[in-house]
């Protein structure tokens, strides 16, 4: 299965541009980092360097402190993190977030 990632920029509506995101696997009691990425000028990333996920719990960490730090801006949540299952292989999974200082 691949993961298609996109992050909207609440202040003002635009693709955010930039964010790092880190792609992780559940492993034993914690989590195992895949990759790690950066967000394209439309606020996607499309290939988490090339990887296709087996079936298993994943999670991808969105670095906001350091996006809204980059800006000029402070944020009342350093990172946004969303957890998700991989139950078949073949599908394509998309995960949309968007990013707002303090909600």
């Amino acid at each position: 299965m691949t993961v298609v990632t996109r992050v909207l920029d609440g202040t003002d509506g635009n693709a955010a541009v930039g964010v790092r995101a880190r792609l992780g696997r559940a492993s034993g009691g914690g989590w195992t980092t895949i990759t790690e990425m950066e967000t394209d000028n439309r606020g996607q990333i499309d290939d988490w360097d090339g990887r296709h996920l087996e079936r298993g719990l994943y999670r991808i960490v969105f670095d906001s402190d350091g996006y809204f730090a980059a800006l000029g801006a402070s944020s009342a949540y350093p990172e946004v993190a969303v957890t998700f299952r991989v139950l078949d292989e073949v599908l394509k999974f998309q995960v949309q977030i968007t990013l707002s200082p303090y909600s």
